[in-house]
């Protein structure tokens, strides 16, 4: 049974409250479900869909939303004439950003207001990526939100397989699951998981992401249409995050799949805090200003040559620093050049 019903459209169905001194005009709050340029889908207490635009003083001088409004902010708003408008945006509890695409370092904040972070990766077709994972896992980690990990597509690997990966990643205290979306193996334990929070689902194109949430939700594919068809996206875009209402109590933001991550607020020199598995270490080492590569008497390198540390999580740290540096590098040349 879907939650949110896109037939009843009416202002008090968004749980709107009349003001006298204002005429025909209501006011009330809503979540946002969806966000494209200007316009937004709102999700009323009620589970009413409808379409917004946001007041101009909220905008960025482009007259863009960016991350002014994001999909999982609660807003408040006010109907009038069959229109609705954002007036304002309720202060979030956490923010789960990324780097934006381009040059210039920007800010894209994906999402607000999230009990958890859900990476769906493969374990084969596409073959697993340590580097995407641990990016996104530093990444809420950063955010302080709460990160789980889903290795789809096990029936093309072996169980030995499936487990190992994951078993470096539950060593640094990330809940795991492993599933094959096709068949629906393991994915009642995830399901049990998901109830009860807000989820916003990660992952790098071609891993599954869409067919996982369509075996969580049958009924995925006709709720993503009647939140698109409120921004006149049509049925099944995937260009922008989209928070559904499957049931009360569970919320899914879905988020078109990725080829690269790139970190928000996340330097070269504090990346290891990011690796909570590190931080018991990281004090052990001979040297106060140790890199963790190959100066001697390294706490890191010696936990993950006594198994405590996971080598694949360890190397892709090393990878991700130098990569953080060679951009840090490249903005600190810009800089000098005078150039933006």
């Amino acid at each position: 049974m879907l939650h949110h019903h896109a037939a009843r459209e009416r202002p008090g169905g968004l749980g709107l409250s009349r003001d006298p001194a204002a005429g025909a005009a209501v006011t009330g709050t809503a979540l946002v479900v969806r966000v494209d340029f200007g316009a937004c889908a709102l999700l009323g207490e009620d589970g009413t869909l409808c379409a917004a635009t946001v007041r101009g003083r909220l905008m960025g001088r482009k007259k863009a939303l960016g991350n002014a409004v994001v999909v999982g902010d609660r807003v408040r708003i006010t109907t009038e004439r069959g229109q609705t408008v954002v007036d304002e945006v309720e202060p979030r509890r956490n923010a789960f950003s990324r780097r934006a695409a381009g040059e210039q370092p920007i800010e894209q904040v994906v999402a607000a207001d999230l009990d958890q972070v859900v990476l769906v990766a493969s374990l084969a077709d596409p073959e697993f990526r340590p580097g995407l994972a641990d990016r996104v896992l530093a990444q809420a980690e950063h955010a302080g939100i709460p990160a789980r990990l889903v290795l789809n597509k096990t029936d093309l690997g072996t169980a030995e397989a499936a487990r190992e990966l994951l078993d470096g990643y539950e060593r640094a205290g990330v809940p795991c699951h492993a599933v094959c979306a096709l068949t629906g193996a393991g994915v009642e334990p995830l399901r049990h998981a998901l109830r009860g929070r807000r989820s916003l689902f990660v992952g790098h194109s071609g891993v599954g992401k869409s067919t996982l949430l369509n075996t969580l939700v049958p009924a995925l594919e006709l709720l993503v249409g009647q939140v698109n068809e409120k921004t006149g996206k049509g049925r099944h875009t995937t260009t922008a995050a989209v928070l559904l209402q499957p049931e009360p109590g569970l919320e899914l933001i879905d988020t078109p799949g990725v080829r690269a991550f790139g970190l928000w607020g996340i330097g070269s020199r504090d990346l290891e805090q990011a690796y909570v598995e590190f931080r018991r270490f990281l004090g052990e080492c001979r040297f106060t200003d140790c890199r963790h590569g190959n100066e001697p008497g390294c706490a890191v390198r010696a936990a993950v040559a006594d198994g405590q540390v996971s080598r694949l999580r360890y190397e892709s740290f090393l990878k991700l620093r130098e990569e953080l540096e060679q951009e840090e590098a490249t903005l600190e040349t810009r800089r000098r050049r005078g150039r933006p």
